[in-house]
């Protein structure tokens, strides 16, 4: 296929009031969301679209100010003018190109993330195929897919224990597998917030803690012997994983805790590579890998990852805290994935659930939003991604300028 165009387009859906959630450091104050789209464009007409991963982290190796503004300048500068008028037989030689350029690693990921999934959404639509079946037919697996897939509710932003033992309840009567928070009220809160979260739910529903606040409260952060009992302690109540306990980047503080205590741990999202994920794979640290077809070099890079993790003892399941269009993306590998079956389902406030905050965006950035009712998607079968991206956000969602969120440290 011949590119002849790839455009980025940066999105904002804003969140007023803010709204502040209280940790045991401070103030988290959430503004806004943003959101970057990608499409690309061949001699034929054909146009695929894909979710950018766009993280503040990706951006700032490469910007001293990391906006979603400045990936969107990134495409336009300089993946443009490379792509452009190129014949991209493989996906893999779009990636070659981009590796050519003298971009920092994380962000080269994630904007190769973006190019391939809009390139296999482009092949799938010329294949009458959707995605899922290229990546079955690109491995080695010869089983059906599995299309529908259980999903586990993502939300819990600091909040007192009874508001997250709630939350929990409502999201169960909607059928959820899972429930993932994020604690940091102090370790003695935190226990008691799991405890009364699975005395709400019962043994119906399984709890994942995602604990990246422990070591980002400065002079409040919890100590190693604070996350070692914790995380120890959270095994009392069934706790499916903890997730960054520790610093994403201390893969032996990981081994130690893992040996330490026992309880599954997951981590994987802020690892800048699929090379990454497969080493933190590989120390046995990890029950649970989560890569995201967002961050780590697309459907190709986390292909890789999880055929690397059919030989180890650790199950992929993927990071996603986006809008729907990187849900169904990520749906798509998990859907040709073996032993990958839960995919997370981050839930923002809406008139049918509880949730977060509000992200209308997340919904709006699809012609037809999923319907999620009893804890389950359905994959699309439809070519390439398979659902329609809905154009008219462009013009409904203008991006405003700004950091999406604050956070208000208390004084030492």
């Amino acid at each position: 296929m011949k590119i002849t165009n790839v455009t980025a387009h940066a999105l904002s859906s804003p969140i007023r009031p803010a709204r502040e959630h209280e940790f045991l450091g401070g103030t988290r104050k959430i503004l806004k969301r943003d959101f970057v789209l990608v499409t690309v464009e061949t001699a034929d007409g054909e146009i695929g679209y894909a979710p950018a991963g766009a993280s503040s982290s990706a951006m700032r190796e490469y910007f001293d100010g990391a906006t979603h503004r400045n990936f969107v300048e990134v495409i336009d500068d300089v993946i443009e003018p490379t792509l452009e008028d190129e014949v991209i037989d493989d996906v893999t030689a779009a990636h070659d190109l981009i590796d050519d350029i003298n971009i920092p690693g994380f962000l080269r990921s994630q904007i190769i993330s973006a190019i391939d999934i809009a390139l296999h959404d482009i092949i799938g639509k010329r294949q009458n195929a959707p995605i899922y079946e290229l990546l079955l037919e690109q491995s080695d697996v010869t089983a059906d897919p599995d299309r529908t897939l259980p999903l586990y509710a993502s939300g819990g932003m600091y909040m007192p224990p009874e508001g997250y033992a709630e939350e929990a309840a409502g999201l169960a009567e909607y059928g959820f597998e899972g429930y993932k928070y994020r604690p940091g009220l102090g370790p003695e809160e935190d226990l008691r917030t799991i405890r009364l979260i699975r005395e709400e739910v019962g043994d119906e529903m399984e709890i994942m803690v995602d604990a990246h606040t422990w070591w980002k409260m400065g002079d409040k952060s919890y100590s190693p012997d604070q996350v070692r009992e914790l995380t120890s302690k959270f095994q009392d109540y069934d706790v499916y994983w903890v997730e960054e306990p520790v610093e994403p980047e201390a893969h032996s503080a990981y081994q130690e805790l893992r040996e330490a205590t026992g309880t599954p741990l997951a981590g994987g999202e802020s690892e800048e590579s699929p090379q990454g994920l497969k080493r933190l794979a590989d120390t046995g640290a990890v029950d649970f890998l989560q890569g995201d077809v967002r961050h780590h070099r697309g459907f190709t890079g986390c292909g890789d990852v999880v055929e690397h993790c059919e030989g180890a003892d650790v199950t992929f399941v993927p990071h996603h805290f986006g809008t729907h269009l990187g849900l169904v993306a990520n749906a798509h590998l998990v859907a040709a994935a073996p032993g990958s079956e839960l995919l997370e389902y981050p839930v923002f406030e809406t008139s049918r659930h509880p949730g977060m905050y509000p992200f209308p965006l997340a919904e709006d950035i699809l012609e037809s939003p999923f319907d999620v009712e009893g804890g389950e998607l359905t994959v699309p079968d439809e070519p390439g991604l398979g659902v329609d991206v809905n154009l008219d956000v462009l013009t409904e969602y203008p991006y405003e300028e700004g950091a999406w969120t604050e956070f208000h440290y208390d004084e030492a």
